[in-house]
């Protein structure tokens, strides 16, 4: 800082000179390093025309770069706009993105801009559920971020369209658009439709379930067969209210990507029309300068969990919508999602809540029309701007609920309060999260004996071995963002006890996560994780846990001075992983009430 006045006199004069293009790329560079305190500083000096000097003088400078891979002149004089693709060949919800990213393309052309694909990675949920490769799912969701961000800051994008569909890929890459701040907007490629077994409607739930159902001797070799031919029948995000679909509706209702983006299905025409539309509307965004942290404000993430409870999302969409808040510097705490769930009734009893999917949500209205049945009791901030380049309330003002049994009514709910729930108690003094609306009405209020397992392939197997018991609570720990390290879902546990029909008699609390299309008393996120000396690393076998989800507590019967003494005993265990990139980020990343976020 002591030095600005000279750097600044430097760089002024090196872009006043004929230097080669080096030192003009050089001297933006400089720029960058310090872009904040010299705008302010060039300001006060009346240098106001520094920036638009270097910056053209670097363009001239990258030309060459670019015509060596075939651009024109003409097509650099436009913006550039990067198209983030994260397809690939291994992620059913992703295999189809290459369609999607031909027609924003399509689109940022027909609109006069220049379009330039990069690729983004994906773990798939699915594939990597049950063993070690879904501790890196939510971790590769930082990866993301910061590929994106790397890959529009090297380049100079003028702005982005991100084509993500599945888990962490969403918050991942709308993280980075808050980060960076450049005019930007999703463009998801669609939910998958249900498939048929025995004439009715199915999907990854109910596949993973008929293998604890299998386990149980409910079905035989050839139903499962049966199950796992039919049960996900193409590409797109898994059909039902899971995570995928919950976040690719949450960047609707938080005003990052256009109506129809949760809900048109993969497969429908409908969702290529809506990429070359998000592909136009980009041209807009930059044209009118509308950036990300325009969009993503406290309003608007308070309106996207208002639409999370109405709903009955993933219990997932409380970590990344922390994570989401924090980039774009907005405060959220678990608290607000109770004080929302307070005001906002749950309208919607999507799979794995109940029987309808993500293409029934569509015809019945979509976003849009949940929206509207909010807006009837002032539940939303209509007046935030969205990408269309108009605020939510004109976005919404024809939009109509079309089925009544798909989106009750805002005055005949399925329950008065929303379908995500933040419990506190003495093993979860920095809060838990339970997805309410899929925890059937007997396990609201539950106590039962703690079975504890320091690992959740321990806990599967004790499952399937018919060691759990109606009335149980199952504990699962050391499996917390540090713990893990990674945060694995526990979708086979939860599949596990609903296929051999406990789930409406076994409680399961981990310091993990659990999956969107998980159901039941499913506890999770619980704060602080064992690994960082939370509570829930002091329960034995036996303890009794009490549940009382309607008054937002999950406590175990112990005084505070029998947990002190435990605590004086406590041994804590060796790290599960010690090399890698998962080592590494289980060093730094934050707890899951802070959206586990790397510090």
């Amino acid at each position: 800082e002591e030095h600005m006045d000279l750097l600044i006199k430097a760089a002024v004069e090196l872009t006043t000179q004929e230097a080669p293009k080096w030192e003009m790329i050089a001297a933006r560079l400089l720029f960058l390093s310090f872009s904040v305190k010299l705008e302010e500083t060039m300001k006060k000096c009346g240098i106001t025309s520094f920036y638009e000097k270097v910056a053209m003088l670097t363009k001239e400078g990258l030309y060459g770069a670019y015509i060596l891979e075939s651009y024109t002149k003409e097509e650099l004089d436009r913006p550039l706009i990067g198209v983030v693709s994260a397809h690939s060949e291994i992620v059913p919800g992703h295999f189809h993105l290459d369609k999607v990213a031909e027609a924003v393309k399509a689109g940022i052309r027909m609109a006069g801009g220049t379009p330039i694909e990069v690729p983004a990675i994906g773990v798939c949920d699915g594939i990597a559920m049950g063993h070690i490769g879904m501790k890196y799912s939510l971790a590769s969701r930082e990866l993301i971020a910061d590929s994106v961000e790397t890959m529009a800051m090297a380049h100079c994008f003028d702005g982005l369209v991100l084509v993500p569909n599945c888990d962490k890929i969403v918050p991942g890459m709308v993280m980075a658009a808050a980060r960076i701040n450049l005019p930007a907007i999703v463009c998801s490629g669609g939910p998958m439709m249900p498939g048929i077994v025995d004439d009715t409607h199915k999907s990854l739930s109910e596949m993973f379930e008929a293998v604890g159902a299998r386990k149980a001797g409910l079905i035989d070799d050839n139903k499962l067969y049966e199950f796992e031919n039919n049960a996900c029948p193409g590409c797109g995000s898994c059909a039902g209210m899971f995570t995928a679909n919950s976040m690719n509706c949450l960047c609707e209702a938080i005003g990052m990507a256009l109506p129809g983006n949760g809900t048109i299905p993969a497969v429908h025409s409908g969702r290529l029309q809506l990429a070359k539309h998000a592909g136009m509307k980009i041209m807009e965004l930059v044209e009118k300068d509308i950036k990300a942290r325009d969009i993503i404000t406290e309003a608007s993430i308070c309106n996207a969990v208002a639409c999370d409870m109405a709903l009955g999302c993933s219990s997932n969409s409380v970590l990344h919508l922390l994570a989401i808040a924090n980039e774009a510097g907005v405060d959220l705490d678990l608290n607000v999602f109770n004080e929302i769930s307070a005001k906002v009734p749950n309208l919607c009893h999507l799979a794995p809540a109940g029987d309808t999917y993500i293409v029934d949500l569509q015809q019945a209205g979509g976003i849009p029309a949940v929206q509207a049945e909010l807006s009837k009791k002032g539940l939303l901030d209509l007046s935030c701007m969205t990408v269309t380049g108009h605020t939510l309330g004109d976005n919404i003002g024809g939009a109509y609920n079309r089925n009544p049994e798909i989106i009750r009514p805002v005055e005949t709910p399925y329950s008065e309060t929303g379908g995500i729930a933040i419990l506190w108690g003495n093993i979860a003094k920095e809060g838990c999260v339970v997805k309410r609306s899929a925890v059937a009405e007997e396990m609201l209020c539950h106590t039962g004996p703690a079975r504890v397992f320091d690992d959740e392939s321990f806990a599967i197997e004790a499952i399937y071995n018919g060691e759990i018991k109606a009335g149980d609570v199952v504990v699962i720990r050391y499996e917390g963002p540090k713990g893990g390290p990674g945060m694995r879902e526990m979708l086979n546990p939860t599949s596990a006890l609903a296929g051999m029909k406990l789930d409406k008699s076994v409680a399961l609390i981990t310091d993990g996560r659990f999956s969107g299309a998980s159901r039941g008393a499913s506890i999770g996120h619980v704060c602080p994780e064992a690994a960082a000396g939370g509570e829930i690393g002091l329960l034995k076998d036996g303890d009794l846990i009490e549940i009382d989800i309607p008054n937002a507590s999950i406590n175990v019967k112990l005084t505070d001075e029998e947990l002190e003494e435990r605590r004086k005993a406590y041994v804590a265990p060796a790290p599960k992983v010690t090399s890698g990139w998962l080592a590494r980020y289980g060093r730094i990343v934050s707890a899951a009430s802070k959206g586990a976020v790397m510090k």
